[in-house]
């Protein structure tokens, strides 16, 4: 029996590949991440891991990425899909729940390295992971936020059908800031999805991971 199916998962679009992180693909992932990810004067993430210095980046991201995936249980998870263009590592693409057995839910995020945005990737690669849950994992809707200010995630979030779903008002670099948060439904998220097909393998063997 395999003892870890998730590295067998793989979600293929039009121009990307995502799978589950492993050790491998982190390098190239914590190697994007130097190169930039946004502009230094913002800050687009709730936990401010992009302002790290350089020397701890990598050991930051591999332990992050490593306990996720050591606490992994079904009543809560958190896949970090690594995102690949031409066999590139460009982003990553997260989607988290807990009971989902019992909520049928999920929320998303997401980054890509400053030279691969504004081509789409960040549309296609959440269309990936938004029908992978609802049409393999049975999910009924998927959440997700951005501050109000990150115009590109929320354009994304409403290409996709997510509504307006109220807001949270946290800290960002020690200065208040409000989030939108927003909801899409299993519905909403067939009428808005892209026309490609998603192409899945090795998703069956993974769900006992998932769903209690």
């Amino acid at each position: 029996m395999e003892p870890w199916p998730l590295r067998n998962l793989v979600l293929r679009t039009q121009r990307l590949e995502l799978r589950p992180d492993d050790d491998f693909g982190l390098y190239q992932l914590i190697e994007v991440a130097r190169a930039g990810v946004h502009p230094p004067e913002y800050m687009p993430f709730s936990v401010p891991w992009t302002d790290v210095p350089d020397e701890r980046l990598g050991l930051e991201n591999l332990r992050y990425y490593w306990s996720e995936r050591a606490r992994l249980r079904p009543d809560d998870w958190h896949l970090h899909f690594l995102v690949r263009l031409d066999g590139k590592v460009i982003g990553e693409q997260g989607m988290m729940a807990s009971n989902f057995a019992v909520t049928r839910e999920v929320s998303t995020g997401s980054w890509l390295g400053r030279e691969f945005q504004g081509h789409g990737y960040g549309t296609e690669m959440r269309a990936a992971v938004l029908a992978f849950a609802f049409d393999h994992l049975g999910a009924v809707q998927a959440r997700t936020s951005a501050y109000v200010d990150n115009a590109a995630s929320l354009a994304v979030s409403r290409s996709l059908g997510y509504v307006d779903d109220g807001t949270l008002r946290g800290s960002r670099r020690g200065e208040p800031a409000v989030q939108l948060r927003m909801l899409l439904t299993a519905d909403r998220f067939a009428a808005h999805r892209p026309h490609w097909k998603l192409a899945v393998d090795g998703a069956d063997s993974c769900l006992p991971l998932l769903i209690a």
